[in-house]
């Protein structure tokens, strides 16, 4: 008794489902990327060509209208100039010279501001980082 397959398996791989999943995985990351908000602010910072190998712990940005923001592990809060110094010296001590601070400040603040912020970096002995965008 002959008895013969009827099906005969393929051997063949279709790659039409693999380019789908992949399609589909690729507009998935797509639209959650554009979701994630950085950040930020937008500042105008004065130019320079000089920059510095230093890596800044953290960062006091201060805009235009006068606003102090201080990167806390990530996520900017916002805070009062009061607020500054006591929340350096919570979160990093006093008299600690390994801490580096980046001071981002706008163009139209007022420089005394600005001097502000470095007297309390010099008063628990943190060095200060300004930040500049390079030039044109």
């Amino acid at each position: 008794m002959a008895l013969k397959r009827r099906n005969k398996v393929n051997a063949a791989f279709s790659m039409s489902s693999m380019t789908d999943i992949v399609f589909l995985l690729l507009i998935f990351f797509m639209v959650t990327s554009t979701l994630i908000a950085p950040n930020a602010l937008k500042l105008l910072l004065p130019q320079s060509n000089n920059q510095t190998t230093a890596k800044a712990i953290t960062t006091v940005s201060i805009t235009a209208d006068m606003k102090y923001y201080i990167n806390d592990d990530g996520n900017l809060k916002r805070v009062a100039f009061n607020e500054i110094e006591p929340f350096l010296q919570n979160k990093f001590g006093v008299g600690n010279e390994n801490i580096y601070i980046a001071l981002h400040a706008d163009k139209k603040v007022p420089w005394e501001e600005v001097v502000k912020i470095m007297n309390i970096a010099r008063r628990n002995k943190y060095k200060m980082i300004a930040a500049t965008a390079p030039e044109k």
